[in-house]
């Protein structure tokens, strides 16, 4: 059936439809969708075919967010808009024509100096082995917070676990400083369990905690914003930095492109971890 030209039918609608491709779509949907109402029910706007390069111009200037935030904003609608031309709810699409802030891309994830991993280390607190798992696994920290004991092989001093973005089963050399503090009493746990979580959505609210934590450590001092994802950045570079090429860092680092993603089972796994093992100690006991 043809849906509504009412905004609200055809809102509720198109949000059902958009929240079967995941979770966090639904989500992010749902934020668009009640900020555009609230434009439109401020400007008059009740019917999907009064909306036109105008109204989505005005409503870039009524959002109060990043430029890129604005984009993905417009990105949504555009495809809102789309299904409103398939439904011959409009002629064209205005999402089309609308112009855009310039984005200047901000270096989010930055290469953390030696002064950061220091203040980080020396404030780390209880999350001292988690931020170490992160600088010297290279890991994303949501992997990293779902490792469990079960992952690791103590004998042959290696992770063994599931890379979440590119869905495979990866095999990481482990540093002696992070095995010298794990336990081993064969129970199957998770190393990290305030992380740990059976959801996304539960994941990506427990890891707001470590990072908060390290971004006050860093403005307590008067250093530039970094995330967890900069651990990951400054071991890449790191291990550049200390000569060892650009192939076995991108099997170290589990690339999910089909270009560099491998399973890693490099023949000589004591020689990758010869190299995980120069990486910097700034940590204290």
């Amino acid at each position: 059936n043809n849906l509504s030209g009412d905004l609200d039918a055809f809102m509720d609608e198109y949000l059902k439809v958009r929240s079967r491709v995941s979770y966090n779509t639904g989500n992010f949907v749902s934020v668009v969708l009640r900020k555009f109402k609230t434009f439109l029910s401020k400007i008059g706007i009740t019917s999907i075919s009064e909306i036109n390069i105008k109204v989505l111009d005005g409503y870039i200037d009524f959002l109060k967010c990043a430029p890129k935030t604005k984009h993905n904003h417009i990105k949504e609608l555009k495809i809102m808009l789309k299904r409103a031309v398939v439904e011959k709810l409009l002629d064209s699409n205005p999402a089309e024509h609308v112009t855009l802030p310039r984005i200047i891309k901000a270096d989010r994830h930055r290469m953390m100096e030696p002064i950061d991993l220091q203040i980080i280390f020396e404030g780390a607190g209880s999350w001292k082995l988690y931020y170490e798992f992160l600088y010297r696994t290279g890991l994303r920290a949501g992997d990293v917070s779902m490792l469990t004991y079960g992952n690791i092989d103590f004998k042959r001093s290696a992770i063994v676990s599931l890379v979440r973005k590119s869905r495979r089963i990866h095999e990481f050399p482990l540093a002696d400083v992070l095995i010298n503090q794990l336990e081993q009493d064969g129970v199957d746990k998770p190393i990290f369990p305030v992380l740990y979580a059976t959801s996304e959505r539960k994941l990506n609210d427990n890891l707001a905690k470590p990072r908060h934590f390290m971004q006050a450590l860093l403005c307590a001092k008067g250093r530039p914003k970094a995330t967890l994802h900069s651990f990951r950045t400054t071991f890449n570079n790191t291990l550049r930095d200390l000569g060892l090429n650009i192939e076995d860092r991108q099997v170290l680092l589990a690339h999910s492109s089909s270009e560099t993603t491998k399973i890693y089972t490099h023949p000589n796994l004591e020689l990758a971890r010869k190299w995980v093992d120069q990486l910097p100690v700034y940590s204290t006991n």
